[in-house]
């Protein structure tokens, strides 16, 4: 297999895996604990490979979140697309931003998605949800350094572009 073969796996792999993520089930306690796996790994690749994010790719992925989690359909594609279009167009920055500024700057999108996720329930007629559900952003955000250093440490022993 030749290096492009294999580096769009491993991007489509890295993808499949945030939505398989996502199915994971987690005791009612910790379910509010929960991070979006989705926009965490559509934000790596959004920093990482910006030719390769595009919205398109971004609803496509959401709706395909929206059929596995059984959700209002559109409503993650939405949600996921507001979050790349912010990514790609404050890219620059954010790339060489230190980690814990970017952590910020991820803690600011993940809170964003979760205003946007508000709004579109409450259109949908279902009533808001308890405090503790604002804690997966949180959460989202630190975890975020890991996840980057270790995608990037994955990708560069497996030197990908």
């Amino acid at each position: 297999m030749n290096k492009q073969r294999i580096s769009l796996l491993w991007f489509m792999g890295t993808l499949a895996f945030a939505l398989l993520s996502m199915l994971v089930p987690l005791p009612g306690v910790l379910q509010p604990f929960k991070p979006y796996w989705p926009a965490l790994f559509l934000l790596y690749w959004s920093l990482e490979s910006s030719d390769r994010v595009t919205l398109g790719l971004a609803f496509l992925i959401g709706l395909f979140a929206d059929l596995l989690d059984g959700v209002l359909l559109g409503e993650q594609a939405l949600r996921l697309c507001a979050l790349v279009f912010i990514a790609l167009r404050f890219r620059s920055r954010l790339r060489f931003f230190p980690m814990w500024q970017q952590t910020l700057a991820v803690l600011a999108l993940l809170l964003n998605d979760r205003v946007l996720l508000l709004i579109v329930r409450t259109f949908a007629g279902e009533p808001l949800p308890p405090a503790t559900w604002w804690v997966s952003p949180f959460v989202g955000a630190a975890l975020w350094p890991f996840l980057f250093l270790l995608m990037d440490d994955l990708r560069m022993r497996l030197r990908l572009q």
